[in-house]
C-alpha cells in the first residue's frame, strides 16, 4: 500500500475533491505546519520556520514499551495518545504562536507497529504490539513451511522459469517475517474472533489510529495502490477491516476542535522512513538514507519502479504526491538502540554520549563480538529465532572492550546491509545521508565511511522524520514552493571520508578479520530459540 492510510468513517464537508491536491491560494500560508513524529520510544513535536529552523520543540523522551511476556513487546495506546496531544501543545506553545495559527499538521510515525480496535466504542481490544514483537515467531515459521507457501514458491518459479521476469523469482522467495505486520494481525485476530464476527474491527498502525482519534470523518481511497486481496485472502484477513489507501500528501480530514481548541487540517501523513528519506532531500535515483535509532534503516530511491528483491531488501512506496510515485529499497537491523540501552542498564557506561570516547580508548575490541539479534535477525540473515550474544569473552576481556564491539557491530550490520543493496539493485550510488539518534556517535559513522568506502554527510540535526513531514504538508499548503526549495535548505554538521579506499579495506585492511569473525558470530547465534 502507499505511505498513509485512514478509515471511511462518517461523512465530512470535503466531498470528492478531498482525495485531489487541494490548489493553493495566491497568498501563501505564514504560519508553518506543527509536525509530530511517534517514534518507538519518543515522541517529538517541532515547528520549523521558513529556513526549516525549529522555531519551536516539545518531546517525550521515553515512550513506555510493555513486556508482558517473553518476546512480547507493546505500547498503553492511552498513553501514546495523552503524549502526543501533549507535544502537540507544547511546541506550539514554544514556538511563540497560538493554535489558531495553525494551518495545517503534519505526522510521522513508526511503521509496522497496529493496533485493532471497536469502531463503534473506539475502545482498543489490545495494546498496540510493536515491529519488534516476536508472538508470531512461531506462526511464521508455521506458514512458512506450509504447503500454501510451498505451492505459491512452486507457481512463482515456474512462471519464473517461462517468462524469465525477476518479480516472479523473488516471490518465489518471499518468506513471512516477525516484522511484517500480517501475521501478528492474524495473531490479533484469532485473539478477538468476536469482533471479526460482527464486524465491529477496525485496524490500523499508528498513523491510521492517530487519524481516527483526530478527525473521525471521511476520507477516500487512491484506487491506484490498494492492499493484496491475494494475501488477505490466503491468511483469512478481512478486507472490511482495513483502512482506504492514500495520497502522502492529502487532506485527511480535520482535527476535532475539542482536542486543540481549533480545528486543524491535517495535510501529511508518513511512515518514518519515508519522511527521513524526503527530510534528507534524497529526491533522485541512487541516493541513499541510513536512520539508526532504535533500529537501523537503509534506504535507497530507485525512481518510478519498485525493486524486485531476492536477498531480503523489500520494495516501499517513498511518497506518491499527485501522479508522482517514488519507490525506495529499504534493508534494515533491528535493535539498534535497544543494544546501546541495555549496555547503559547493566551500567558498562552510565552516559550515551560517553561511549565514543570509551570505544577509542582501547586499540580493538580483544577479540569479543557482539550479535545485535535482541529482535532477531534481517537481511540478509532473516532469523527470529537468532540470540543477541557476546562471543570471545575472556579474562583481560573490559568494559570498554565490550562498549567498542556492540558500536562495531552496528557499524557491520551497515556494511552488510549495504552490500546486499549495491548488490541486488545495481544502482549507482549518488550521495548517502545519515540521520538518527545513534548517528551522533562520530566513532560509529568514520567506521561506517571506512568499511562502505564511501562520504556520508550527518546533517545538523537529526529529527529528519520530523522534517520530512514538514516539508510534505508544507509543499501541499503553499508554504514552500517546489523540492528545489528544499534541497537549498538542507545543512550539513560533517562529513564522514573513508580513511582508505574500500579496495584496500577488502584486500586486507584492520577489519577484515575482524568482520570475519563476527559474520561467524552471527552464525552460532542463529537458530537459537525454540519457543518464543
Amino acid at each position: 500500500m502507499s505511505g498513509s492510510s485512514a478509515y471511511a468513517g462518517q461523512t465530512s464537508g470535503g466531498g470528492p475533491a478531498a482525495a485531489a491536491s487541494a490548489p493553493v491560494s495566491a497568498s501563501a500560508p505564514k504560519t508553518p505546519p506543527p509536525i509530530i513524529d511517534v517514534g518507538t520510544t519518543s515522541i517529538r513535536c517541532h515547528v520549523y520556520d521558513k529556513s526549516a529552523s525549529i522555531r519551536g520543540s516539545s518531546s517525550l523522551l521515553q515512550v513506555s514499551l510493555l513486556y508482558p511476556q517473553p518476546g512480547y513487546v507493546e505500547i498503553d495506546p492511552e498513553d501514546l495518545w495523552k503524549g502526543f496531544v501533549t507535544v502537540v501543545k507544547g511546541a506550539v506553545q514554544d514556538s511563540g504562536l497560538q493554535m489558531c495559527q495553525m494551518e495545517s499538521l503534519g505526522i510521522s510515525t513508526q511503521r509496522a507497529t497496529f493496533i485493532t480496535w471497536d469502531r463503534n466504542t473506539g475502545k482498543p481490544f489490545h495494546n498496540f504490539i510493536t515491529w519488534q514483537d516476536l508472538r508470531a515467531a512461531e506462526l511464521v515459521r508455521s506458514w512458512n513451511r506450509s504447503c500454501a507457501m510451498k505451492t505459491v514458491h512452486g507457481v512463482m518459479k515456474m512462471l519464473h522459469f517461462l517468462t524469465r521476469q525477476k518479480r516472479f523469482l523473488a516471490a518465489s522467495l518471499v518468506v513471512f517475517t516477525t516484522q511484517h505486520v500480517s501475521l501478528r494481525l492474524v495473531w490479533a485476530l484469532n485473539n478477538i474472533p468476536q469482533a471479526v464476527e460482527d464486524s465491529s474491527c477496525y485496524f490500523g498502525t499508528i498513523d491510521t489510529w492517530l487519524l481516527y482519534k483526530l478527525t473521525k470523518v471521511c476520507v477516500l481511497c487512491d484506487h491506484q495502490m490498494c492492499w493484496s486481496g491475494f494475501l488477505c485472502s490466503l491468511l483469512s484477513i478481512p478486507l472490511s477491516i482495513l483502512p482506504s489507501v492514500q495520497n502522502t500528501s492529502h487532506k485527511f480530514g480535520t482535527c476535532d476542535p475539542s482536542i486543540f481548541g481549533v480545528p486543524i487540517p491535517v495535510m501529511s501523513v508518513m511512515a518514518d522512513q519515508q519522511a527521513a528519506m524526503f527530510g534528507e532531500c534524497c529526491f533522485d535515483i541512487g541516493d541513499v538514507k541510513i536512520t539508526i535509532g532504535t533500529g537501523t534503516f537503509m534506504d535507497i530511491n530507485t525512481g518510478n519502479k519498485p525493486h524486485t528483491s531476492v536477498a531480503g531488501l523489500y520494495p516501499l512506496v517513498g511518497w506518491k504526491i499527485g501522479a508522482d510515485v517514488v519507490y525506495l529499497a529499504e534493508g534494515n537491523a533491528a535493535g539498534t538502540g535497544a543494544a546501546i540501552k541495555w549496555a547503559q542498564d547493566l551500567e558498562l557506561f552510565s552516559d550515551v554520549k560517553e561511549t565514543e570516547a570509551i570505544a577509542t580508548s582501547v586499540e580493538d575490541s580483544d577479540g569479543v563480538y557482539f550479535v545485535p539479534s535482541f529482535s532477531g535477525l534481517q537481511a540478509p540473515l532473516n532469523d527470529p529465532k537468532a540470540c543477541a550474544s557476546f562471543m570471545g569473552l575472556k579474562p583481560s576481556t573490559t568494559k570498554r572492550h565490550l562498549v567498542r564491539a556492540i558500536l562495531e557491530s552496528i557499524a557491520f550490520r551497515n556494511k552488510q546491509l549495504f552490500e546486499v543493496m549495491l548488490r541486488e539493485t545495481r544502482i549507482p550510488i549518488t550521495k548517502i545521508r545519515a540521520d538518527g539518534g545513534v548517528c551522533t556517535n562520530n566513532f560509529i559513522m568514520q567506521l561506517t565511511a571506512d568499511l562502505l568506502g564511501r562520504k556520508i554527510e550527518r546533517p545538523s540535526h537529526f529529527d529528519m522524520s520530523c522534517l520530512g513531514a514538514a516539508f510534505v504538508a508544507g509543499l501541499g499548503t503553499g508554504y514552500w514552493r517546489n523540492q528545489e526549495e528544499l534541497k537549498k535548505l538542507l545543512t550539513t554538521d560533517q562529513h564522514f571520508l573513508p580513511r582508505r579506499s574500500k579496495a584496500d579495506w577488502d584486500k586486507g585492511g584492520p577489519y577484515r578479520g575482524v568482520l570475519q569473525s563476527w559474520e561467524r558470530a552471527l552464525q552460532r547465534s542463529m537458530h537459537w530459540y525454540s519457543q518464543l
